[in-house]
């Protein structure tokens, strides 16, 4: 279907009306370069959440007046056509996370705040909750509540049981309680008076609860350092027992995903043949026999299960930035072979089910389409599209991406993908590289609206999963760990390299440009190799691994950090780019948040120093109220502005 005829059905109109301009759907017949807005500011629409009766819609809608600027909260009631729209914000005092449905009355909102404990620039993470029939926005965690803690608890927003059967109640888990503040206490929290009390007491090192069907506290995380246990109780509170245990990133690592109906089975994660895949074991059995309930060929899966009430069973699994549905039962793999036959140029994924399955929730995308959002119904046999995801991002002007394989130096095989301009020969094209963030993350034939508007600027982009990066077994993962700087890094090069041999890159135009890891490996990129890339550009960037890994001193992961990246200090400063400033000999446009809570500013202003002491050719643009994911319009727009001129003045198209 093309998005130009995907027009909004007058029940649906009001989505986002009186928020975001409603899409002009006449679509120019040549390409075209759209404006940066189009693919700068944050998407229109995120987050679309159907209630369990299916009768409200609740949506993150960004808001874009002359005089507000942000997203705010609509929920849409779908027979009566209003909207509410309960919180506002402007993305730089908090950010919302995520919305989910207590009940057909109370829609919950997860919210993150910029903060300082102790010193330490970190995130807050708070609960609010909406009441549709009192129009009432108030804090899930009351102030009687936190009189209680030993500290105010850094997290409170984690749901373990949302308790399905009861609108009135939720189990939460928090630090901060009891005898044992620094592990997670489980409490039953009132939904209606904020009363609250203990369920599962803390126990020493158990970093996480699950239930089972039953609501029982059932299994916990167990984290000594580098060395995990999953432990087992028959209830809340009694003995338990060890089910497995194993070190951080080894292959015998098993994690719980969660209980069937049975409560005695119990799902979970565990590498097949060297790929993760999904079993179920039976706690009963003595010899914890692990059952293969789902697997991919030569993939990871990852995820969370999806479990239909209705038949009482898990039936898939949901994972991607989009929570996307891969269903095991024949019912709902027929939803979605029907749906591919209305929807054949797109991927579509069911995210979400009203509680009797009638209703469903349709994200429909590709790597030219930003993405869909429809409405569908089993009954009635009807799909109605309800919101764009960016509106202004026509498919019809989209350049195509297609999969690539090269090999390394050391003959590993690596995938990446190639985004060429709109009707561009591939020969000789100003080439972006563009490797990705995490490093234990991927990129994949998707919607990437960083990589689109390089195409639409005339460049090429490549991007590669370098070895660590996630999704490809056991075996990869685990040739990117101590990594940083190594084959990793010459896995970027290699790729780009290829290209050229390939004749798509001009080896006389090349930039490359990341974010997070990727900023790190774009400088590295240019301080290591000499004539191959024109132009570096770090979003915030990590510029100084040596202080990566030390600023994780006063938190409970050190040690899995120091696993994963080292702990050999001087090594790690020797492949850190703040190190190699005198080797850089390229122009470097440097762009970080202010309160990036993730990497801090000090690696690109440390950077920025370093390059300037040897008079190197540096741009520096600090976003005084940013953080590390551009989560406000105003910093995504001053970031993309800036990469325009900086790509202008040092690799221009013509």
């Amino acid at each position: 279907m093309k998005r130009t005829l995907a027009l909004f059905s007058s029940a649906f109109a009001l989505l986002l009306a009186l928020l975001v301009a409603q899409p002009s759907f006449a679509t120019p017949s040549t390409p075209q370069q759209l404006p940066v807005e189009a693919f700068a500011s944050i998407p229109d629409v995120t987050n679309v959440t159907l209630s369990p009766d299916g009768k409200n819609i609740a949506t993150v809608v960004r808001l874009d007046l002359d005089t507000q600027k942000g997203s705010l909260v609509n929920i849409y009631n779908v027979a009566s056509g209003k909207s509410v729209y309960p919180v506002q914000t402007d993305n730089q005092k908090f950010t919302i996370t995520g919305l989910s449905w207590a009940s057909n009355d109370i829609l919950f909102i997860y919210a993150k705040f910029p903060a300082i404990r102790y010193g330490t620039p970190t995130n807050e993470w708070r609960l609010f909750k909406y009441s549709i029939s009192e129009n009432e926005l108030s804090s899930v965690i009351k102030p009687m509540v936190l009189k209680r803690f030993k500290w105010v608890p850094q997290i409170q927003s984690d749901i373990i049981d949302m308790l399905k059967d009861d609108d009135d109640h939720i189990l939460m888990q928090f630090t901060g309680l009891g005898s044992k503040p620094e592990n997670e206490t489980v409490m039953k929290i009132n939904l209606t008076d904020g009363r609250s009390s203990a369920v599962q007491y803390a126990v020493k090192n158990v970093i996480d609860w699950t239930t089972d069907k039953q609501h029982r506290v059932r299994v916990g995380i167990f984290q000594d350092d580098t060395h995990y246990k999953i432990i087992e109780q028959a209830d809340n509170n009694e003995s338990y027992r060890t089910l497995w245990e194993f070190e951080a990133f080894a292959e015998d690592q098993v994690w719980p995903m969660g209980f069937g109906e049975d409560p005695n089975i119990l799902y979970i994660q565990a590498y097949h043949e060297g790929y993760k895949a999904i079993f179920k074991v039976n706690l009963t059995d003595p010899k914890l026999t692990k059952e293969l309930v789902f697997k991919r060929d030569n993939l990871d899966v990852t995820g969370g299960l999806i479990y239909s009430k209705v038949k009482q069973q898990i039936v898939g699994v949901s994972d991607g930035a989009d929570s996307e549905y891969t269903f095991w039962d024949e019912e709902y793999i027929a939803l979605i072979n029907g749906l591919n036959q209305v929807l054949p140029d797109t991927r579509n994924f069911i995210t979400q089910y009203s509680e009797d399955e009638r209703s469903y929730i349709v994200f429909s995308t590709s790597a030219t389409d930003s993405g869909t959002y429809y409405l569908g119904n089993r009954d009635a046999k009807t799909l109605i599209p309800i919101a764009y995801r960016y509106k202004n991002l026509f498919p019809e002007l989209m350049a195509s991406t297609e999969s690539i394989n090269y090999k390394a130096r050391d003959g590993l095989n690596i995938e990446g993908f190639l985004t060429t301009p709109k009707n561009a020969l591939k020969t000789k094209l100003p080439t972006i590289v563009f490797p990705h963030g995490g490093p234990i993350s991927f990129d994949n034939n998707s919607f990437d609206y960083w990589t689109q508007y390089f195409a639409n600027r005339g460049y090429a982009v490549l991007r590669m999963n370098f070895r660590g990066s996630d999704g490809y077994g056991y075996d990869f993962m685990k040739a990117g760990i101590k990594n940083w700087g190594l084959e990793m890094q010459t896995d970027v090069e290699d790729g780009t390299r290829w290209l050229i041999e390939q004749g798509v890159a001009d080896p006389k135009r090349i930039c490359i440009a990341g974010a997070s890891y990727g900023g790190y490996a774009a400088l590295m990129a240019v301080a290591t190799t000499q004539n191959l890339f024109q132009c570096a550009i770090s979003f915030g960037g990590v510029m100084d691994v040596e202080d990566l890994v030390k600023s994780h001193r006063r938190y409970r992961n050190f040690e899995i950090v120091k696993q994963q990246i080292g702990d050999d200090y001087d090594a790690l400063y020797a492949r850190s780019p703040v190190s190699k400033a005198k080797d850089i000999n390229v122009p470097v446009l440097l762009i970080h948040g202010e309160k990036d809570r993730v990497v801090d500013v000090e690696h690109s202003e440390d950077m920025f120093d370093a390059l300037t002491k040897y008079n190197k050719n540096v741009q520096f643009v600090e976003l005084e109220d940013g953080d590390h994911y551009l989560s406000d319009n105003a910093d995504r727009l001053k970031t993309f502005y800036a990469i325009e001129a900086f790509l202008q003045k040092h690799l221009p198209v013509n």
